[in-house]
């Protein structure tokens, strides 16, 4: 896909046009390579002109990505980049707005700005570095490090339950959910096209490896000798299979998932549940989201759900459109010195 060729509002650009030529500095290794890799590979493909996209992040290892993109961009502060973007996008709702954070970044201290982002359904596309450490700060646990963690600042093994970040954006009220790993790239560039052409707040979730810190935290999942029996990929329309013969099933049985075997004689693939990314129940999306706390059952992959209702930034600017209809522009004499204004002495 490098080198596909596009038109966009009579621009030509390949993925080399969204490299900023900045020397990228990540350890050799890490994740975020593949992952700026497959954004610039499918940018071409946004339908956008390159001073019409813009690039916000938080900080941590993830958040340098601004900068090697050939994009407007902010490098903000800790846990803030949600809350940028959604001024961003308002400011300019032609802009489309990605947002490049990690676990720590988006589910730590920038979790209430997270969460809020998805409850509005601002327009905007939110990847978010799952490589469940603290990287940039050399090895702590995050929130989604799994419980029993051994790190610097658990060297004990740490008591926390860790966040499950398709949970947390699915409950929140965001409109695209789905995951992804850094080392599927064909994968992750089909959900990251899929994210750029949603209207409302699209939220994908990167599995990520940290070499350093955290190095094969997901290699049962992106090992070829593994892959298939551990990895599920949610397709519409078709029914949950899995494995290295396509041979183990998921079946919904009441309100509870099974791993079903379809050469046991008591199953076929008819038992299996059939994925509806577009179900308007969550209730589903959030029996997926709980395969990854459930011993032996594997990890869903793709679009956990995607459904339309209004955006926040196309209802604020609607709204301000209809008030100056009816009560005309406002001055700054008006609101200084208009009925709601008062004299103190």
């Amino acid at each position: 896909m490098e080198n596909n060729i596009i038109e966009t509002s009579q621009i030509k650009y390949t993925a080399k046009d969204f490299s900023s030529g900045i020397d990228v500095k990540w350890c050799p290794g890490c994740g975020d390579y593949s992952i700026l890799a497959q954004v610039q590979r499918t940018s071409p493909d946004f339908g956008k002109k390159k001073e019409d996209i813009v690039w916000i992040s938080g900080i941590g290892c993830s958040s340098r990505f601004p900068y090697y993109m050939n994009t407007y961009g902010i490098h903000g502060i800790h846990g803030r980049a949600a809350a940028v973007a959604t001024g961003v996008k308002l400011a300019n709702p032609d802009l489309q707005v990605w947002v490049a954070t990690g676990d720590g970044d988006s589910l730590s201290i920038g979790g209430n700005h997270f969460i809020h982002a998805c409850r509005r359904n601002i327009d905007i596309k939110i990847l978010l570095f799952n490589n469940r450490i603290y990287g940039l700060t050399k090895g702590q646990y995050s929130p989604t490090s799994e419980k029993g963690k051994i790190t610097k600042s658990s060297p004990y093994g740490t008591v926390d339950f860790p966040f499950n970040a398709i949970k947390v954006a699915t409950g929140s009220g965001a409109t695209f959910v789905a995951r992804s790993l850094d080392r599927d790239p064909k994968h992750l560039q089909e959900m990251i096209m899929r994210a750029s052409r949603h209207k409302g707040l699209a939220f994908i979730e990167i599995y990520q490896n940290c070499p350093i810190f955290n190095d094969g935290a997901f290699s049962v999942l992106t090992e070829k000798e593994t892959r298939a029996d551990n990895v599920l990929y949610l397709e519409h329309g078709k029914p949950m299979v899995f494995g290295a013969n396509q041979d183990k099933g998921i079946k919904l049985d009441g309100l509870n998932p099974v791993v079903i075997d379809l050469n046991d004689g008591k199953h076929s693939i008819d038992d299996c549940w059939v994925h509806d990314e577009n179900d308007p129940n969550p209730t589903r999306v959030f029996l997926m989201a709980r395969f990854t706390d459930i011993e032996n059952f594997p990890t869903p992959v793709g679009v956990f759900r995607r459904y339309d209702k209004p955006t926040y930034d196309s209802d604020y600017h609607e709204q301000i459109k209809n008030v100056i209809s009816k009560k005309g522009t406002g001055t700054y004499e008006k609101l200084m010195f208009g009925k709601g204004s008062w004299e103190v002495k």
